[in-house]
């Protein structure tokens, strides 16, 4: 990204704020990476700001092929998560949710008890983590499906998430499994509306009742489902830095956040995955305000609204929400 304004970075970085749309593998640090890959001395090209992916499957590759070079053991997770961590925590993130891919399960063979474990423990006093078990559309086959049953019963997981290629169907086990999680006291969401449009995002709604949608970008072209979000009170976790370099047509400039946050769509604003972004959590509320018009009361919302979907107690949010409010006025 381009050095950003000095007094935006400065706002920004005030705001005790939340990443609620973060993949773990996705946020492996670029020197963990060197030290396994060399030839990365310097940063992937897409860390360029105008980059552009040509499309979901490209991304994917050369994601998987950064993160999976070292994400290959629960200690790899453990000290890559305590390094991610400690960079949220000097960014004034005092709330994150994460996942892990049932990939390193299914492929990898690693324990997704222990995986789970790992970054636990690598969780710091001064930041509330919860972690999410990322599933693709694909994910339940006759090796998995067990697994992922057991995983319902994993005190420390939060909840799940439904991952990957969006053009794939939503097989029948997808949505009587999110039932089964909800039963299990898991949270629930699903990524939809980045490459797939507004009928899908109803679909998922519609079929997997999760309680917050990840991306979400094109719901704006129905306004019937932004009506249905608000009404029903399913937030987006939105990453626009993600966005302006893998969708079609879709920039920083002309990104539908505004529209949607204008509509009253309750909006977060997290990274997705900076491995291959080049982003931090500053860099999303200072792009918003130079490309996006955002103002600096309403990237307070923004930052609000993060603690306010939190899973965490009132009690506990509260002490973030005075502070944001205190600056907003």
């Amino acid at each position: 990204m381009p050095p950003p304004n000095s007094a935006l970075l400065a706002f920004a970085q005030s705001l005790p704020k939340t990443e609620t749309h973060l993949h773990l593998e996705g946020a492996l640090p670029l020197e963990l990476l060197r030290r396994v890959r060399p030839e990365f001395a310097e940063p992937p090209p897409s860390w360029a700001h105008n980059f552009k992916f040509r499309d979901f499957g490209h991304f994917e590759k050369e994601l998987r092929d950064m993160a999976f070079s070292w994400f290959n053991s629960p200690a790899r997770y453990h000290e890559a998560a305590k390094v991610i961590f400690a960079r949220l925590v000097a960014q004034n993130v005092k709330y994150l949710e994460t996942s892990f891919t049932s990939a390193v399960i299914e492929f990898g063979g690693l324990n997704g008890r222990e995986v789970l474990a790992a970054i636990r423990t690598a969780v710091p006093e001064d930041l509330e983590v919860r972690v999410f078990l990322g599933i693709h559309h694909n994910g339940a086959g006759p090796k998995m499906m067990p697994v992922l049953e057991e995983a319902l019963g994993w005190g420390d997981l939060a909840g799940i998430d439904l991952h990957g290629f969006e053009d794939a169907p939503l097989e029948p086990w997808t949505a009587p499994y999110w039932e089964a999680a909800r039963q299990a006291g898991k949270y629930t969401k699903a990524h939809a509306g980045e490459f797939m449009g507004a009928d899908f995002v109803k679909k998922v709604i519609d079929e997997l009742h999760p309680s917050r949608i990840e991306h979400g970008v094109r719901a704006v072209e129905n306004p019937a489902v932004v009506r249905e979000l608000i009404e029903r009170g399913i937030a987006l976790d939105m990453c626009p830095i993600s966005n302006h370099k893998l969708m079609p047509g879709i920039s920083l400039a002309n990104h539908p956040i505004r529209r949607l946050f204008d509509a009253g769509v309750k909006i977060t604003l997290s990274t997705d995955d900076p491995l291959s972004f080049g982003n931090r959590i500053n860099d999303e509320y200072v792009a918003l305000a130079e490309k996006g018009g955002f103002s600096r009361r309403e990237l307070v919302r923004l930052a609000r609204n993060g603690f306010e979907v939190a899973l965490m107690p009132e009690t506990q949010k509260k002490p973030w929400l005075e502070q944001l409010d205190a600056i907003a006025r």
